[in-house]
């Protein structure tokens, strides 16, 4: 019956729409917001909302519009097929495009992506780096060859390539580019949850505004920061393809860059027990859910403090002063404001701030998740029956105060029934027809490679995490919250679940460590 009304539905939504380019649809586990990195394929319900609340609902298509793409909003990026989270990909690829393209040669760009997709599907996870065209780089004039194949006018491409332009030199502008705003939002949110968890408010209004305050001063500022840190990576990957960095050399600028997960192996250091639990005990393995310990709840378990972290300090990134030559040249032949040192410096100013913005608003989260258990604590119902309730019940007991545990025990019992049918509904990481709800093939994957070096070790499992040290990991998906992981000496990483840019391949290639992200 599940399988019958799904299929149902899918009918309608696969097929054309009043408000959107592109023929049809296909649905995905892994494409832009990647939900089976973040959430898992199978989340609780109470995950799911929160997701959907803080990120794919809304806040990411206003992001998106506000750098230089079509306006999505009102549009959801993510459905629940019986609880498994898939992203609508026409969704995300009308998102893509420049929001000044012609409509007619934006019509035939999302079919063109739609089409290399469905032809495609191992590329489900790389979407941004080989299948759209989303910002301009110095390598995109031949990119945009292969758009001839499919009946693109030489006129077409080259107003693709103008739009594109213009959206990604308003991107890297190192004084007044969307990222340098998107910079000094993230500054408010520490200001208003102190004020906040100072107050005398009580915690159904705290978890309101923690939510609230996450999204405008923590995951709207943190999607820009993304959409800028895809551009730096994509930038750079650009430089390797056209020979003006070496695949070495890139690897080296990664390893210079210092976010969290840096900053917390030296803190483990340097810092005592209670200051270090202090600045990171708010993650979580599995950010969005509720029944997962946080650092401070559990530390013993998560690090070993009898062992100090051996941090690699890596050597220095330096361009020569050809390249660097070579490089402005590129830049201005092709019309990006930029000169080599500007670039860089917003490369790396872009992806470390994308991984601070994601530590700062899943502090938010983290506070709001305490919160909930505390009401559930209240209420006599424990973390394992709140993690199927969903975050709009707290919002309406917000907004129209009534009977919240007789409210809160139909939602969990609601949550319940509906993630049983979750647990047993199996379906393809990519859903490219109505029909794949009764059967399917599974895709080759295509995984991502992070450095370039090579590492044989014996593998550990999340089944037992005890002995870490010099071995290989082997996680299902990773989110922040997995950063404990590198406070220990592991010999390499394997993910089934994340993408090229995703945070793991972010945090491995800082590291110089050998990881394979997102094998299926």
């Amino acid at each position: 019956n599940s399988l019958n009304e799904l299929q149902s539905w899918l009918t309608h939504a696969m097929g054309k729409h009043p408000f959107l380019l592109g023929d049809r649809t296909l649905y995905g586990v892994m494409p832009d917001w990647n939900p089976a990195e973040i959430i898992g394929l199978r989340p609780y319900p109470l995950a799911l909302s929160l997701y959907k609340e803080l990120i794919t609902d809304s806040i990411w298509a206003y992001q998106r519009h506000n750098y230089g793409y079509r306006n999505l909003r009102s549009f959801p990026l993510m459905s629940a097929f019986h609880g498994l989270p898939y992203i609508d990909v026409r969704v995300s690829f009308n998102s893509f495009v420049p929001s000044k393209l012609d409509e007619k040669i934006a019509g035939k760009l999302v079919n063109y992506y739609l089409e290399k997709l469905s032809q495609h599907p191992q590329l489900h996870d790389k979407v941004e780096f080989d299948i759209v065209f989303s910002c301009f780089t110095v390598d995109l004039p031949n990119q945009l060859e292969e758009l001839k194949a499919f009946g693109f006018e030489t006129t077409e491409i080259s107003e693709i390539s103008r739009c594109l332009l213009d959206l990604t030199n308003n991107i890297i502008d190192v004084k007044k580019g969307l990222w340098v705003s998107d910079r000094e939002k993230l500054r408010e949110l520490p200001k208003r949850r102190e004020k906040l968890l100072s107050s005398d408010t009580n915690l159904i209004e705290k978890i309101y505004w923690l939510l609230e305050d996450g999204k405008r001063y923590g995951t709207l500022p943190f999607a820009g920061l993304a959409r800028a840190g895809f551009v730096a990576v994509q930038m750079i990957q650009s430089f390797v393809t056209v020979g003006l960095l070496s695949p070495e050399e890139a690897e080296r600028f990664y390893s210079t860059l210092t976010t969290v997960s840096k900053e917390l192996a030296i803190d483990k250091q340097l810092l005592s027990k209670k200051d270090f639990l202090e600045k990171y005990g708010h993650l979580r393995p599995g950010t969005y859910e509720i029944t997962s310990p946080r650092y401070d709840d559990n530390p013993d378990t998560y690090f070993d403090w009898s062992k100090t972290t051996h941090v690699k300090h890596n050597e220095q990134f330096v361009l020569r002063r050809k390249q660097k030559q070579q490089i402005d040249e590129m830049l201005k032949k092709h019309g990006l404001k930029a000169d080599a040192k500007s670039m860089f410096h917003f490369c790396r100013n872009a992806i470390e701030l994308r991984e601070f913005a994601k530590f700062e608003f899943t502090k938010n989260l983290s506070l709001a998740l305490n919160m909930i258990g505390q009401v559930g604590d209240d209420l006599k119902l424990s973390r394992d029956e709140i993690k199927y309730s969903n975050i709009k019940t707290f919002y309406l007991q917000k907004q129209q105060p009534k009977s919240f545990l007789s409210c809160l025990k139909n939602d969990v019992k609601i949550g319940k029934k509906k993630h049983r049918t979750t647990l047993r509904t199996t379906l393809p990481s990519l859903i490219k027809d109505p029909d794949n709800m009764w059967s399917f093939s599974v895709a080759e994957t295509t995984p991502n490679y992070i450095t370039q070096k090579k590492i044989t070790a014996e593998l550990c499992s999340e089944e037992n995490m005890e002995k870490l040290e010099g071995r290989v990991i082997l996680i299902p998906n990773a989110d922040p919250g997995f950063d404990w992981l590198f406070s220990h000496r592991i010999a390499g990483l394997i993910t089934a679940w994340g993408g090229a840019n995703s945070h793991m391949a972010i945090r491995a290639g800082e590291l110089g460590l050998p990881a394979v992200v997102g094998v299926g």
